[in-house]
C-alpha cells in the first residue's frame, strides 16, 4: 500500500480489508492522483464536525484497491477555506462534494460546480446540519432556484420531468434538452428524499443502529444492515458466529434475487411486454412470502445485527428455501428464453442505453451496472468476507454496456444467486446465531462493506464516548451511477428514457440518505 499512496495507512480490524491514512492537504491531493494513477475506485467522500476535540472537520475518501478499501483523513482547519477538490481524477465525487459543502459547510477547492445539491431551501445560508452546533429548530430558507445548464440552439427545448412523478416512485427532476425526440442532454435534480440518515446516527447507540442502517433504501435493507453490522463489530473488535455469516449471506442472495425478478419484470412492461410484468411480479410475490415465513419480514428487515444474526432457520424452512430455487430457476430460464426469442423486445434492448467500457471506466460506473459496462469488480469475488470465500462466486461481466446487457447480466445473477442459496443451505454450520457485544472504545472507527444487488454499499462508524454513534456515514452506489444514467440517454429518444431508467434502477433514497 505504501508504494501506491506514499505513505503507509493503518490496517484497521474488522471483516473489511481495510486501512486508514490521516493526511495533509498535499498528501490528499497526492494520494488522489496515485490511486487514480493505478487504477483505483473513489467509493465514498464525506465528512465530520470535530471541533469539540479541537479546531478542525475531517474529510474522508474511501478508495478500493487491489488489497482492499484505504481510507483517507484529512484534517480542515474551522478557520480554512476548503480542502483540494479530488472531483477533477474521479468524476464521481462532484456530486459527493457539493453535498458535503451543503452538510457541513466544508467546500472544496479547484472545482468548477459550486451548485448547491442537497439544500433545496431546507437551511437558511450559514447553517449546516452536520455541525454539532446545528439545531433542527432552525427556520428553512426560501425554496431556491436551481441553475440548470441550458442546451441553445435552433430547434432545442426543454422537457422537465418530476419532481413529483404520475407512480409511487419517489421524487427526482430530470430536465431533458431535445431536438424533436433525440435527447442532447439530461441534467438530474435529486435531494427531494434527503432524511439526515447520517445526523439520524449521531442519537442511537452502536447496538442499535443497524435499525436506521436498515432503512436507508429498502430494497437494499440486507446490504446496509450487514454493512452496518462490519462497521460496529470492526470497531467494537467482535466476531460474528460462523453460523450468522452464513445466513446474513442467504439473506443477501435472498434480497438480490426479489430485486432481479421485480426489474425484469418492470423491463418487459416497458418495451410493452406485459406478461413479463405478470410472471415476474408472480415470482417475486412468492419469493417475499417465503422470506415473511422464514424470516418473519418481507424484506428481511432487522435480522441482521451487530454481533451476528436474529434469524432461526429451521431444517423445515430450509427445505422450502431449496424447493422454492429449485422452481424459480425453472421459470427463470423458460422466462429468458421468450425475452432472447422476442424480437420486439430485442429491438428496444439492443444498443439502447449503452454506456461504452471506456466511459464507465472514466465516470466510476458501479455495481450491476457497471459490470455490464466490463467493469469487473465484485466484492463478492474480489474482497471476499465469510463465508463468499468458501463459495467460489461467478463474476457476471458483459461489455456491450446497453439496456440488453443490463438485463442479461439480471437473469445471470439470478441464476447464480440461486446456486448460491442451495450451497448455502447445505453448508452452513450450526452453532450460536450472535455474540454479546463489549463497550465501545472512544474514536474506535469501523467500515462495513458489501455488495448488495445494486452494488457497492458502505458504512463508516465512529464512537463516541458513551456507547453511541458519534459519526455514521452510509453510501449508496447509486451515487456513482446517477451520473452516468445522464450520459447513457444522450442520442437516445424521450421514449427510451423509461426503459433505460429501469435498467439502472437506481435508488432515490439511498443516494438523497
Amino acid at each position: 500500500m505504501q508504494s501506491v499512496l506514499g505513505f503507509e495507512p493503518t490496517r484497521l480490524s474488522g471483516a473489511v480489508p481495510a486501512a486508514l491514512g490521516r493526511v495533509t492537504a498535499t498528501q490528499w491531493a497526492e494520494a488522489a492522483r496515485r490511486v487514480h494513477e493505478a487504477g483505483g475506485r473513489l467509493v465514498a467522500l464525506w465528512g465530520a464536525d470535530h471541533r469539540d476535540r479541537g479546531d478542525s472537520f475531517s474529510i474522508y475518501a474511501a478508495y478500493a484497491m487491489t488489497h482492499g478499501l484505504v481510507v483517507l483523513a484529512l484534517p480542515v482547519a474551522a478557520h480554512a477555506s476548503g480542502y483540494p477538490a479530488i472531483s477533477g481524477l474521479f468524476p464521481a465525487a462532484g456530486r459527493m462534494e457539493r453535498a458535503l459543502r451543503d452538510l457541513l459547510g466544508v467546500a472544496a477547492e479547484g472545482t468548477d460546480d459550486t451548485r448547491a445539491w442537497l439544500r433545496h431551501g431546507a437551511w437558511s445560508e450559514g447553517e449546516f446540519p452536520l455541525r454539532r452546533d446545528f439545531t433542527a429548530a432552525a427556520s428553512p430558507a426560501a425554496q431556491d432556484r436551481y441553475p440548470f445548464v441550458r442546451v441553445e440552439g435552433d430547434g432545442v427545448h426543454e422537457i422537465p420531468v418530476g419532481p413529483i412523478h404520475a407512480g409511487v416512485i419517489e421524487p427526482g427532476h430530470f430536465r431533458f434538452s431535445i431536438v424533436g425526440e433525440k435527447v442532447l442532454r439530461l441534467e438530474e435534480r435529486l435531494g427531494y428524499t434527503h432524511k439526515g440518515i447520517d445526523k439520524g446516527f449521531e442519537s442511537f447507540a452502536i447496538a442499535d443502529g443497524y435499525r436506521l442502517a436498515g432503512r436507508v433504501s429498502g430494497d437494499s435493507t440486507v446490504a446496509y444492515a450487514w454493512a452496518y453490522a462490519q462497521a460496529a463489530e470492526a470497531l467494537l473488535a467482535v466476531v460474528p458466529p460462523p453460523r450468522s455469516a452464513w445466513l446474513r449471506a442467504l439473506m443477501l442472495e435472498r434480497e438480490r434475487v426479489a430485486n432481479h425478478l421485480g426489474d425484469l419484470g418492470a423491463l418487459g412492461n416497458d418495451a410493452a411486454f406485459a406478461v413479463a410484468l405478470a410472471q415476474f411480479s408472480r415470482l417475486k410475490e412468492d419469493w417475499l412470502r417465503l422470506n415473511d415465513r422464514v424470516f418473519g419480514h418481507r424484506f428481511m428487515m432487522d435480522r441482521i445485527v451487530p454481533g451476528g444474526a436474529d434469524a432461526a432457520v429451521s431444517p423445515a424452512h430450509a427445505e422450502a428455501l431449496a424447493r422454492q430455487c429449485n422452481a424459480v430457476e425453472g421459470e427463470v430460464d423458460a422466462l429468458r428464453r421468450i425475452f432472447d426469442d422476442h424480437a420486439g423486445l430485442q429491438d428496444r434492448f439492443l444498443t439502447t442505453g449503452r454506456v461504452k467500457p471506456d466511459l464507465a471506466r472514466a465516470l466510476g460506473l458501479a455495481g450491476l451496472a457497471g459490470r455490464a459496462s466490463g467493469q469487473a469488480f465484485d466484492l463478492r469475488v474480489d474482497h471476499p468476507c465469510d463465508p463468499y470465500s468458501a463459495l467460489e462466486v461467478k463474476k457476471i461481466v458483459y461489455a456491450g454496456g446497453d439496456v440488453a446487457a443490463r438485463v442479461n447480466a439480471r437473469f445471470d445473477e439470478v441464476r447464480e444467486s440461486l446456486r448460491l442459496i442451495r450451497a448455502i443451505l447445505l453448508e452452513m454450520p450450526a452453532g450460536e446465531l450472535r455474540v454479546e457485544l463489549p463497550a465501545a472504545r472512544a474514536g474506535a472507527f469501523g467500515i462495513g462493506w458489501v455488495e448488495g444487488w445494486r452494488g457497492e454499499v458502505m458504512v463508516a462508524l465512529e464512537a463516541g464516548d458513551d456507547g453511541r454513534i458519534r459519526r455514521g456515514h452510509a453510501h449508496d452506489p447509486s451515487w456513482q451511477n446517477w451520473p452516468l444514467l445522464e450520459h447513457a440517454v444522450m442520442g437516445n429518444i424521450v421514449p427510451d428514457f423509461p426503459l433505460i431508467n429501469k435498467s439502472f434502477n437506481l435508488s432515490y433514497s439511498g443516494q438523497d440518505s
